[in-house]
């Protein structure tokens, strides 16, 4: 039943050489002399051979970031305590944390990561027993429940997906499109827990058993969904208009949402929800555009490969979308929200917080903190390195050419400043990082949210790993706003990290005491570990406060998302 790691090729960039043997099994000869050994300076030059060897080690290790489970742990197993200690104040709950959990099947077909399977973990921690029990199963999606037989446990591809190629007969006219693979994020909300997928409904989600109870509509009748309208109709609504029952009829894409996000305000316990519907998908304001996708329509390529983003737009449009009535702001007119303001170019990734100030003039202020990328970096079909022409990953897709570093996730902020009748208006972003070549899956304190911050952690890199430089990403970096002073950390050597999950344990005023949550996988070993840190020795050596073992034949893949929820 587990996945088996030998279904992988060697890409062109890390050619394998002839006769190549891994060091680790090379045979030693023993020695035919007696002869004293000569003392020899050693030579700190690196040598061709040695360049070669790390390379193809340093491919392998990323193809174990991705390598299938298929097991599943429906009963909470205890993990081995490795090193430290979990404190007895340790707050009790649960750590969640999806993502892709099966990458090929048993027909010769592999996906892209995004496609993947959502694979939910859990980890139940108990400060006072000093253990933490893990659990894990799949998503019981539709799809998923389609191309897994219960009974044999084999699994077939039959849904493309919007971000993959299959193999044989579920290739050519395949119209299953939209895969609800509900591995992007974790969220519990109103006391219930759901597993999202940016294209299409939540999945909720037993807290305890992580039995799958079925997809959740916020939304009672679509149908009372009220949409935008245009003054001044543009060719492309013509196009839209045509477009969107064919993809709807065919591909059997949502009629109203295409892409959801929804955003939760946890301590006013409202749920926010921003919806991209198909007529946005080829506005030129939204900055996609629709090419010749001939072979992504008959299943030759993926379905993602119709989109572009224009490259020549030299700024990305903010949108400012009031929550609440026009009479409770000092602007009479709503006009001021339907006008994006314009940035500089950027594809925002992943938001840490975001919060505002009004001054006693009535001038608005708006700061987020953020991860952002270029559009040249941003390529949804070969994220990861996914290439559906050879079916391997290349690990250089992630890590770009000396000179291209600017183009990489950053941790940026970004200022919005209106005028109290919302007219005049100016932005800038400012890097607040300079130390990371690359960074991703910022986090603040969640007591913050909404309000200004002080700190920010964030998943990075910062260029330990030769070949490895810029993803997957070997340090947790926590950054002070106030002092701009920057601390890292790092589990050493061919080890990675994932996205940094902060656990509370001070009161309001108090930010930055708690503890950071990260799973470190330790590919050297083809294991995974559950790291906690404290937030405030980040950067000393008494960081790490306690490290637990997942069993090797339960190693998973590299996770998106996560959530921390108390236990009630």
């Amino acid at each position: 039943m587990l996945a088996k790691p030998c279904h992988i090729i060697t890409p062109t960039i890390f050619r394998t050489p002839e006769n190549f043997v891994p060091r680790a099994i090379q045979f030693r000869h023993k020695a035919t002399t007696t002869q004293p050994t000569p003392i020899v300076v050693p030579d700190r030059r690196v040598s061709t051979q040695e360049i070669i060897d790390e390379k193809i080690v340093a491919f392998w290790d990323y193809q174990f970031l991705f390598m299938s489970q298929r097991l599943e742990v429906p009963n909470p197993i205890k993990l081995k305590l490795i090193e430290g200690a979990l404190p007895k104040d340790f707050p009790l709950g649960t750590y969640y944390l999806t993502g892709p959990g099966l990458f090929i099947d048993d027909y010769g077909s592999n996906i892209h990561p995004l496609d993947g399977h959502g694979y939910l973990r859990a980890f139940e921690i108990n400060g006072p027993k000093g253990e933490v029990r893990f659990s894990a199963k799949y998503v019981k999606t539709k799809a998923q429940m389609e191309e897994c037989d219960p009974i044999s446990g084999s699994w077939r591809f039959t849904h493309r997906g919007p971000f993959s190629v299959l193999k044989g007969s579920k290739m050519i006219a395949n119209t299953k499109v939209m895969k609800n693979v509900a591995n992007t994020s974790i969220l519990k909300w109103g006391g219930r827990l759901f597993c999202l997928w940016e294209g299409g409904t939540p999945y909720e989600i037993e807290p305890q058993t992580l039995d799958t109870i079925g997809s959740f509509n916020f939304f009672n009748d679509d149908n009372n969904i009220i949409e935008g309208s245009v003054d001044r109709p543009h060719a492309w609504d013509v196009v839209a208009r045509i477009l969107k029952p064919i993809l709807h009829g065919i591909f059997k894409m949502p009629s109203k949402r295409l892409l959801s996000h929804y955003k939760v305000d946890a301590q006013r316990k409202r749920l926010i929800v921003m919806a991209c519907n198909a007529e946005d998908m080829v506005l030129p304001r939204s900055h996609y555009t629709f090419y010749g996708t001939m072979a992504a329509i008959s299943g030759k390529a993926p379905m993602i490969s119709a989109l572009s983003v224009n490259h020549k737009k030299p700024t990305s449009s903010i949108y400012i979308l009031p929550r609440f009535s026009s009479n409770t702001t000092n602007c009479n007119s709503d006009e001021y929200w339907r006008k994006p303001i314009e940035a500089p170019q950027l594809w925002l990734l992943h938001v840490a917080n975001a919060f505002e100030n009004v001054d006693d003039d009535g001038n608005l202020r708006i700061q987020i903190h953020a991860t952002a990328c270029a559009y040249k970096w941003f390529n949804f079909q070969k994220m990861f390195g996914y290439n559906w022409q050879n079916d391997k990953l290349d690990p250089s897709m992630m890590n770009c050419k000396e000179g291209k570093e600017q183009r990489l996730p950053q941790l940026i902020e970004v200022t919005i400043k209106l005028d109290k009748n919302r007219k005049h208006r100016e932005c800038s972003i400012t890097r607040l990082n300079n130390r990371a070549k690359s960074s991703d899956f910022p986090m603040i304190n969640p007591e913050y949210c909404g309000y200004k911050h002080r700190f920010v952690y964030t998943a990075a890199s910062c260029g330990s790993h030769q070949t490895l430089s810029h993803f997957p990403f070997e340090t947790i970096l926590k950054l002070d706003k106030l002092t701009k002073k920057v601390c890292t950390w790092a589990p050493g050597i061919r080890r990675f990290v994932g996205e940094p999950m902060f656990v509370n344990k001070g009161s309001f005023g108090d930010e930055d005491n708690g503890y950071l949550l990260v799973v470190e996988y330790v590919v050297s070993r083809r294991m995974c570990n559950l790291v906690i840190l404290d937030s405030k020795r980040i950067g000393e050596a008494r960081a790490v406060i306690a490290k637990f073992e997942v069993p090797k034949s339960l190693t998973f893949p590299l996770g998106f998302h996560g959530a921390w929820t108390l236990k009630q």
